[in-house]
């Protein structure tokens, strides 16, 4: 079967009247467009062409092959040209599954301007803390906080996020506000229930890093109750930046030990099946993620 490479330039040196012409259409040297030619005869085993020092003339094989070939050629073009129009506008169904919190405090704000962008994408949008299995549930990115592990995926950093301690200001004029590290174990502190590592925060101190094991009478599964609790002046909660900015902004929490706390900088990625990046819609999701959140904007909002 010819190459479509060996094809264009046949075909190309027969349109443009030689060799020479090809070669500067196609950005090669004439003797790179003459041996490609050769090859494609070789493989037919007929000869397409007379060639003289002067001009080149078709056989009658060359006459019948050229009429079909232009045809191929020009399927391939407008194919190739149609792929690109589609690469520059994204289209289809998406499916994304988000972490619980960054999907409704960070992503679903941010949805409408996507949608804008790229009106030819419908979205199937799961809000989901468990980690799901891409290839079973159809979908097409995911958007994980931590380490990864499954080493099948392809991931994107988006950007790094952080913790933050804070509490409501009707909990700590209750109960005072912690001014060192050990004064926590008198606080009632919220945590999530399948992270026990959770409940051990760390600080930088004068006799260096200290880790101190909090409690509280609370714990959930999820960072969204305990945030609403902690605005709610039930506890302290050490909960992931772009959970809390949005309150600690409205003055709704306040951080606590700024200066003794040792913030744990944890990566946040879009993840996908390899060989999704060529596909135009994953490629503009993931290209709009890094885009509006590669520089954390809820940071500069809490601070």
């Amino acid at each position: 079967m010819a190459l479509p490479a060996e094809m264009t330039a046949f075909v190309r040196a027969m349109t443009l009247g030689g060799f020479s012409a090809a070669a500067r259409d196609l950005a090669l040297t004439p003797s790179a467009v003459s041996k490609l030619v050769t090859r494609l005869e070789n493989r037919l085993g007929v000869r397409l062409l007379n060639r003289t020092t002067r001009k080149l003339s078709l056989t009658a094989e060359g006459a019948a092959y050229l009429e079909r070939a232009r045809r191929i050629v020009a399927d391939i073009e407008e194919a190739e040209a149609e792929v690109a129009a589609f690469r520059r506008r994204p289209k289809g169904l998406l499916r994304v599954n988000v972490l619980v919190s960054f999907g409704r405090r960070q992503l679903i704000p941010a949805l409408p301007r996507f949608l804008e962008r790229y009106p030819e994408i419908e979205l199937d949008v799961e809000l989901s803390d468990q980690r799901v299995d891409l290839v079973q549930k159809g979908v097409d990115i995911a958007i994980r906080l931590g380490v990864l592990e499954d080493s099948s995926l392809v991931a994107r950093k988006i950007c790094d996020v952080e913790r933050a301690i804070c509490a409501a200001p009707s909990y700590l004029a209750r109960h005072g506000t912690p001014r060192r590290p050990e004064d926590l174990a008198r606080h009632n502190c919220l945590s999530i229930t399948d992270f026990p590592g959770l409940r051990r925060w760390r600080f930088k101190t004068r006799q260096g890093p200290k880790l101190i094991e909090v409690s509280g009478n609370v714990s959930a599964n999820g960072g969204e109750a305990l945030l609403e609790l902690a605005v709610l002046g039930v506890g302290i909660i050490r909960l992931i930046d772009f959970v809390t900015a949005p309150e600690l902004a409205a003055g709704r929490l306040q951080r606590l030990l700024v200066d003794s706390h040792v913030d744990d900088v944890i990566p946040l990625h879009a993840v996908y099946l390899r060989g999704r990046h060529r596909s135009p819609k994953v490629a503009a999701m993931v290209d709009f993620l890094i885009e509006n959140f590669g520089h954390a904007p809820w940071r500069n909002t809490r601070r």
